[in-house]
């Protein structure tokens, strides 16, 4: 129970379409990263693929359901089965670091339970075990407008982590990230869904990092799939035909110093 697009298309509002045909199925367990330059759709298929967005052409499946013909409640239901990490993370800066983690799972929460947590953390041991594969264990307690761009970015991803979903998808993850931060946020990502079974599709900037750790890579260009591949079968002229003019863009280095992350255990 993975991801299936069968001819998925999506117009905008505005008439500029973003997504073109596009004919993917990606299995449960998978790990699968997106490149192209900016524009390309990568974006628009994750939301497609979260059911924040329902295309104007096609059908999809996620996790073996048909989103938009299910009930508001059983649609609830999926969602929660679904962690989102964005490029800019939706985090209220007033927030603690902690209770921005545990939110993800207050889905999966009884209403009492979900309501204690927002009063008092419920778990702060397991809060704190996730943050510390992300070097953020130190910022448990902290609010989050104390932290930089890149750091919010880790706090989303252990949001993630922290939810255990079957399907994470993330948006350029590591956009605001140094090299060697980056490099370790993408290996834990990978590894979580190696671990625990859960399907992996990330929007990947750095096609070195895309390489390196996805064992699928595929290429889109104008909203279509330009390639679908191996990433030990993605050429230089590949990538060349796929970004022209624009080079694949390295992580900019985040404001604070780089940290060793641990792996997932």
């Amino acid at each position: 129970m993975g991801l299936t697009f069968d001819g998925v298309g999506h117009v905008h509002a505005n008439g500029h379409r973003a997504l073109a045909g596009v004919q993917l199925r990606i299995a449960a367990g998978e790990q699968v990263a997106l490149i192209g330059s900016s524009g390309a759709g990568k974006t628009t298929l994750l939301r497609v693929a979260g059911c924040a967005l329902k295309p104007t052409e096609g059908a999809v499946s996620v996790l073996g359901a048909s989103p938009w013909s299910l009930s508001a409640r059983a649609l609830r239901r999926l969602r929660a089965r679904i962690g989102l990490v964005h490029q800019a993370p939706p985090i209220p800066p007033r927030l603690r670091v902690i209770t921005a983690v545990l939110a993800g799972r207050l889905a999966s929460w009884s209403t009492a339970r979900a309501v204690m947590s927002l009063l008092y953390p419920v778990d702060i041991p397991g809060a704190r075990d996730t943050l510390s594969r992300l070097g953020l264990a130190d910022r448990l307690f902290d609010r989050c407008d104390r932290l930089s761009g890149g750091q919010l970015q880790r706090v989303a991803v252990a949001r993630v982590l922290y939810q255990q979903p079957a399907l994470m998808l993330a948006d350029e993850p590591v956009s605001s990230l140094d090299p060697a931060t980056a490099t370790a946020v993408i290996g834990e990502l990978v590894a979580r869904s190696r671990a625990t079974g859960a399907t992996l599709v990330a929007s990947v900037h750095a096609v070195d990092l895309a390489l390196t750790w996805f064992p699928r890579v595929i290429g889109m260009k104008g909203g279509a799939v330009v390639f679908d591949l191996p990433a030990g079968d993605v050429t230089p002229a590949l990538l060349q035909d796929l970004y022209g003019s624009e080079p694949p863009r390295v992580p900019e280095p985040e404001a604070n110093t780089p940290v060793s992350l641990p792996m997932c255990r």
